[in-house]
């Protein structure tokens, strides 16, 4: 098993992330055009503690290293997502599996947003983790290889990742700093 953490902050409160983190994967990113389709299959709030518990489907375009294609072939995987956001706590919490190639190998994320210690009302800490692990039976230089692949995989789309999500960030807050605007001159002319 390997493992690939990262961590980073944005300029923007947690409020403003947690509601941006829904549009991740959207038209504003265009750092993502390797996601094909977000579909959510269940979203509830837990009466007692407030959390809302989202799973989803995520439908990517992923190309294999060359050397690794192959043995699980190119096109498109799925994977899924059960994310909990928690408006006490300002914490949001998304967990991820592979389904697509599962059996050759194992790749389980979880990505934390919460409000910055030292900031706690301007900007959102991040924190990533994913742990990889190849199930090529006793191949153990194959299975190392692409563990490492995916680590450097992983490491490549981090710095993409934050990048797009500044995109859509920047984007959501212009969006509703226009819907203030508008909902304040609706008011005024009451």
């Amino acid at each position: 098993m390997k493992v690939f953490s990262a961590s980073d902050e944005f300029d923007y409160s947690w409020e403003e992330v947690s509601t941006a983190n829904w549009r991740k994967y959207c038209p504003w990113n265009e750092k993502t055009p390797h996601v094909l389709a977000v579909d959510t299959l269940s979203r509830n709030i837990d009466p007692e503690t407030g959390i809302l518990r989202t799973e989803r489907l995520i439908t990517c375009q992923q190309t294999a290293p060359k050397w690794l294609a192959p043995f699980v072939g190119d096109g498109s995987s799925h994977v899924y997502e059960v994310s909990y956001c928690d408006p006490k706590s300002k914490k949001v919490t998304m967990c991820s599996q592979n389904m697509t190639w599962s059996d050759l190998i194992s790749v389980q994320e979880t990505v934390v947003y919460k409000p910055l210690a030292a900031s706690p009302n301007g900007k959102t800490q991040f924190h990533q983790t994913a742990r990889i692990t190849a199930l090529c039976g006793g191949w153990d230089r194959i299975k190392a290889k692409v563990e490492q692949a995916t680590v450097d995989r992983f490491a490549q789309n981090a710095a993409r990742g934050k990048e797009g999500f500044e995109m859509v960030l920047e984007m959501s807050r212009r969006a509703f700093a226009q819907e203030r605007e508008e909902q304040a001159m609706q008011k005024a002319r009451l």
